[in-house]
């Protein structure tokens, strides 16, 4: 099995083509669609890496990229955020994330910096 990588997108167009993507590229994916769902079922998860759209219906992706970096399980996972409204700075302010994709995203740009984030070395 490959590197799994957890994916908390709403606009479900949008989070089954990165899903696709993802899966093509033979990593284990898990998608989610609000923050109630990733919470609900992504507590036991450890995934290789976060990617997180900011703007959700129940809430901000930024308050769970913060509540990720400062838990012990998951602080040392990178995290990508994605939107198509914040700006990085904003997110830089607001969340330890390892990079930011603004949307519409570019497929191979998105592949790329997913597959840099997991083969980074330890």
């Amino acid at each position: 099995m490959g590197k799994s990588v957890c994916v908390l997108e709403d606009d479900e167009g949008i989070r089954d083509v990165i899903i696709l993507l993802l899966r093509e590229e033979n990593y284990d994916v898990m998608g989610f669609s609000s923050i109630e769902d990733f919470n609900l079922n992504a507590k036991n998860l450890t995934p290789d890496l976060f990617l997180l759209d900011v703007m959700l219906p129940d809430g901000s992706g930024i308050d769970i990229c913060s509540g990720l970096k400062t838990s012990e399980t998951t602080k040392n996972i990178p995290v990508l955020m994605m939107s198509a409204h914040a700006k990085i700075g904003e997110i830089n302010r607001s969340c330890d994330a390892q990079g930011f994709i603004s949307k519409p995203f570019d497929i191979y740009d998105l592949l790329k910096r997913v597959d840099h984030q997991l083969n980074l070395p330890a």
